[in-house]
């Protein structure tokens, strides 16, 4: 059952995606600009956001310190992308929290967009409770991002980028580099992913220094021991356990290490808050016996670790679910997952414009494996369920829209 907030919030879609910061500036002085009463972390980048964000606030929460976290997009409830100490925002204080913001939003001249106006409703209840930090995730790309109207933040990070969104962020990594990197703030202190492209890097370096930052480039860790439940490393003398599959955890993992100790947290609650974390549709193993993974990658560097995980952990013959937008890097997928499946069971999300059809999705499958065209997902799940049968690994991939179908079917 949709509320007030979640009705009045998604009405905004049809604003659609607008760069500029004028609106979400105007917006939040009418609410007396909460967001320079807090203090920041703020995380950009195309892949590892949610998992270093998600991270570097459960170390916080450990350490002691009321931590808001902010995030997106949800894969249960709404109420997933505004959290304290794990908590979702209630939903009276989303209530009461989103009533305050339309009244400032509809004296306006333009409209705000949706995730300007989820930007204010979140800045409003972290400084409402009081947050020692916020944990600030981008919604898209940096420079232009609502999020970036705050004063500098304690660290910013940089975390894996590639490419995608080139719509609006631009063609080629040095572009969508530059526009994750307007983050970064004079005399500030950024800590960067630590296998970027040399072309990517170049800009990461060169806006660090023109904006008198300390640069922070985590060190390779050694991997100790990996398998379906995550893996363990040696960091800096240090053995960190990492409850999430796939070498670019343990690369977001370090990321997330370097910018937690120059927070001068205590190691002690650095492991902890790792140790914590799991998020939903990352490479997520539902259950071990019969397997099934749950996965929301949709571009070619989430294709890849997805494909990393599936060539070294699964042994079984794979059946797919696979449903993707068509605005997202579709081709880059199928090559990369499609040839790992023994069927592929095409499917779309309902109600969403941007949906690949599943027609048109079994198509290009079957240039790679057998594919089945069933476009309700839970029938598609259920499909792939009775095909994997219990001797073989069962994978749900694609979109995060997907996943979040699934999930909640499941």
């Amino acid at each position: 059952m949709e509320y007030f907030a979640e009705k009045y919030i998604h009405s905004l879609l049809k604003f659609g995606i607008k760069p500029g910061l004028q609106r979400v500036c105007a917006l939040c002085e009418g609410l007396g600009n909460p967001q320079n009463d807090l203090k920041f972390i703020h995380v950009a980048g195309t892949n590892g956001k949610g998992s270093v964000s998600t991270q570097m606030a459960n170390i916080l929460k450990s350490a002691g310190y009321k931590t808001g976290l902010f995030i997106s997009p949800y894969i249960l409830d709404f109420r997933e992308r505004i959290q304290i100490n794990s908590e979702w925002i209630s939903k009276d204080d989303l209530e009461e929290c989103t009533f305050k913001v339309k009244e400032i939003a509809d004296k306006m001249t333009e409209q705000p967009t949706e995730f300007e106006v989820i930007t204010a409703i979140a800045f409003l209840y972290f400084k409402r409770q009081k947050c020692d930090y916020v944990v600030l995730e981008t919604g898209l790309g940096g420079r232009f991002d609502s999020t970036n109207i705050i004063n500098k933040p304690e660290c910013s990070i940089i975390t894996s980028v590639s490419l995608d969104h080139m719509a609006v962020l631009g063609n080629t990594l040095s572009k969508i580099a530059y526009e994750k990197c307007g983050i970064i703030k004079e005399d500030g202190i950024t800590v960067a992913y630590p296998q970027q492209s040399d072309d990517v890097l170049s800009v990461i370096k060169q806006t660090a220094s023109d904006k008198n930052n300390k640069l922070l480039i985590p060190e390779i860790p050694t991997v100790i021991d990996e398998n379906i439940n995550g893996t363990i490393i040696e960091y800096k003398g240090i053995k960190v356990e990492i409850p999430m599959i796939g070498e670019h955890q343990v690369l977001n993992t370090v990321t997330t290490v370097e910018a937690a100790l120059n927070l001068k947290i205590p190691f002690e609650h650095i492991l902890n808050g790792i140790k914590k974390t799991v998020l939903p549709a990352r490479v997520e193993v539902i259950s071990e016996n019969p397997l099934i993974i749950l996965d929301g990658g949709h571009n070619e560097a989430g294709a890849k670790a997805l494909s990393y995980v599936l060539k070294k952990h699964v042994t079984k013959e794979i059946v797919a679910v696979m449903g993707m937008m068509a605005d997202k890097e579709c081709d880059k997928l199928i090559e990369e997952i499609a040839p790992l499946c023994q069927t592929v069971i095409a499917t779309q999300v309902p109600e969403n414009p941007r949906t690949l059809k599943a027609e048109d999705l079994s198509y290009s499958l079957s240039a790679y494996t057998e594919s089945i065209a069933i476009a309700n997902p839970e029938k598609a799940f259920l499909k792939a369920r009775e095909i994997a049968g219990d001797k073989k690994a069962l994978l749900v991939c694609g979109s995060l829209y997907l996943a979040s179908e699934i999930k909640k079917f499941i």
